[in-house]
């Protein structure tokens, strides 16, 4: 299943694009899942907070899934939707993508989650999520 070939997302754009450096690897040589983790959190607060039109909080991570190893250089690219909203959290799917090597890239479907957040006000307790 390593190096598996898979497709962007047509027609979104990553809410998140980095490039794991070596400081961020494992002992077996792969970006630490860690790093992984913190970087899907960071995406998903991003469309969150977007949609919430406030700052957000991580209350749960429903699911996480490492599909495949994400090596130093690949080009990672973060895409967050949105599951559902309720009256003060919200719930996003995290799909990552690696784009590996130059030349004649590859792009690979590496981890997806899916993260409730929760609508806080600036003394940190729960807001109402404005209706779109």
């Amino acid at each position: 299943m390593v190096n598996q070939p898979a497709k962007l997302p047509a027609g979104r754009q990553p809410q998140l694009r980095v490039m794991p450096m070596p400081s961020d690897v494992n002992p077996n040589g792969d970006i630490f899942g860690g790093w992984v983790m913190s970087q899907v959190d960071i995406a998903g607060s991003i469309a969150a907070q977007l949609r919430t039109g406030g700052a957000v909080a991580t209350v749960a991570v429903n699911s996480f899934l490492f599909k495949q190893p994400i090596s130093v250089g690949d080009v990672v690219s973060f895409y967050a939707e949105i599951v559902k909203v309720g009256r003060t959290s919200i719930t996003l799917s995290v799909e990552v993508f690696a784009q590996r090597r130059a030349h004649d890239v590859l792009t690979v479907k590496v981890t997806e989650a899916v993260l409730t957040y929760v609508a806080i006000d600036a003394g940190g307790c729960k807001r109402e999520i404005p209706a779109q």
